[in-house]
């Protein structure tokens, strides 16, 4: 409030001194004015008052009187003059008339003239417009004709595109089909796949077990055969011991030969515990061999869960792709749409100029600038519907790529599936080979015991 406030202040005392100036100038301009006009009617009222005195000095002069007497006539004798130089004016403004009257008439005539050459030109102007344009219709015509064909084009092209999503739509459900069978059965097989896992690290326990069961039955045989080795021996050496002791003692001999035949009771029995600690061995691995094989049985479940995990992953794409497809499929029906009714609008149109040309014989120049301007939305159009028509053949033979991209990913998807078979195959070809060269080494074992 104290600075604005003093400002206020300058500007109001400013004000009051600048209108003051004014109002003050304008006082003394309206002043001096004022002061002219009273000295201009002074002086008038003098020339006035010098003027008077000077005529009541010389009103009664004789030849004055003569003057006031002879002044009237002058005024007649001049009228007369002057009335004949208007004769003579009137007879050449009539000479000058009718100069210009003829040269109106021929004016006219030469304008009337021009006006049926000029209308002889527009008309021959507007033949040749008409012609041009019924030239131009013709040339629309065909063009609107190939058009059509290049609208049936696509068409023939949106129902083979519509087609070919048919036939993925009938794909996918058959994929369906095959995936929820396959989820059905992965469901069921989840069990067992846990399952075949704990019985995969039991087996492989169970081998390590038998690993070392057959090093210590190895080594167990190895003894067997040293023991048998000598007992044989020790047999040998009995009977000799026995002929011999036959011929010097009968009593002694039969005591020996009691203790021998208990020596081989025992050797016997203890032979036959390992025999049957064989057998068993042999029995487990004939149950690690059915497992073996079950679980090989299992690895081809396990491969087919993976191709279906492939199948749902695939059947994703296909089902993306198939709305993409849509959408594309929807947006070019649009514009397709867009591009029919302007052109049937263009056609209309068209009609409506050639009917008005047929009828009144001609055009004017508006109707020239308003064909011109249709012709150039006509282009336009023309252009809107090629560049439709190019992204439309760009749309689809993208999709026919991705498509074939498809094929060819599922291809080698198929491929790799096939190489992961053949590798399980080969890997369960060689585990049974595996197995079947512990059994036979094991009925060998047993064999030889």
């Amino acid at each position: 409030a104290g600075l604005l406030g003093t400002l206020e202040e300058m500007r109001d005392d400013r004000l009051a001194l600048i209108i003051t100036g004014i109002q003050a100038r304008a006082r003394g301009i309206l002043s001096r004015i004022e002061f002219q006009k009273i000295v201009e009617r002074r002086d008038a009222l003098l020339v006035i008052q010098w003027n008077v005195r000077a005529f009541m000095g010389v009103k009664n002069w004789p030849w004055m009187k003569l003057y006031f007497k002879i002044k009237p006539l002058l005024r007649s004798a001049e009228a007369e003059k002057e009335m004949a130089n208007m004769k003579e004016e009137f007879l050449k403004l009539k000479e000058a008339y009718a100069k210009s009257e003829a040269r109106r008439k021929e004016l006219e005539e030469k304008m009337v003239s021009l006006l049926q050459e000029k209308n002889d030109l527009q008309l021959q102007g507007l033949i040749k417009n008409k012609i041009q344009l019924e030239a131009k219709v013709k040339e629309m015509t065909e063009r609107l004709e190939d058009e059509e064909e290049m609208n049936a084009e696509l068409t023939a092209k949106k129902r083979k595109l519509e087609d070919e999503c048919s036939e993925l739509k009938k794909d996918i459900d058959d994929l369906e089909l095959t995936l929820a069978k396959v989820e059905k059965e992965k469901h069921a097989t989840e069990n067992k796949v846990k399952n075949l896992t704990e019985e995969m690290a039991a087996l492989d326990e169970i081998i390590a077990k038998l690993t070392k069961e057959k090093k210590a039955l190895q080594e167990a045989h190895q003894q067997t055969l040293d023991d048998l080795q000598s007992e044989e021996d020790k047999v040998n050496t009995l009977t000799k011991a026995k002929a011999k002791l036959e011929q010097q003692v009968d009593d002694g001999s039969l005591e020996q030969e009691k203790k021998l035949r208990m020596d081989l009771e025992r050797a016997k029995r203890k032979l036959e515990g390992d025999l049957k600690l064989t057998q068993e061995s042999v029995m487990d691995l004939e149950n690690d061999k059915q497992q073996l094989e079950e679980r090989i049985k299992n690895s081809r479940i396990e491969d087919e869960q993976a191709m279906a995990a492939q199948l749902q992953k695939k059947l994703k794409e296909l089902q993306a792709r198939i709305e993409e497809l849509e959408e594309e499929l929807e947006a070019e029906r649009a514009a397709r749409a867009k591009v029919e009714k302007q052109r049937a609008d263009l056609s209309r149109e068209l009609e409506e100029i050639s009917e008005r040309l047929e009828e009144a014989g001609g055009a004017t120049a508006a109707q020239i600038e308003m064909n011109k301007k249709r012709e150039a939305e006509f282009q336009k159009l023309r252009r809107d519907l090629e560049e439709a028509t190019l992204q439309h053949e760009a749309t689809a033979a993208t999709l026919r790529k991705k498509h074939a991209d498809s094929v060819a990913d599922l291809g080698e998807q198929i491929d790799n599936l096939q190489r992961v078979k053949q590798k399980l195959e080969k890997e369960k070809s060689e585990l049974r080979l595996e197995l079947d060269d512990v059994v036979s080494n094991m009925e060998q074992l047993v064999k030889a015991k």
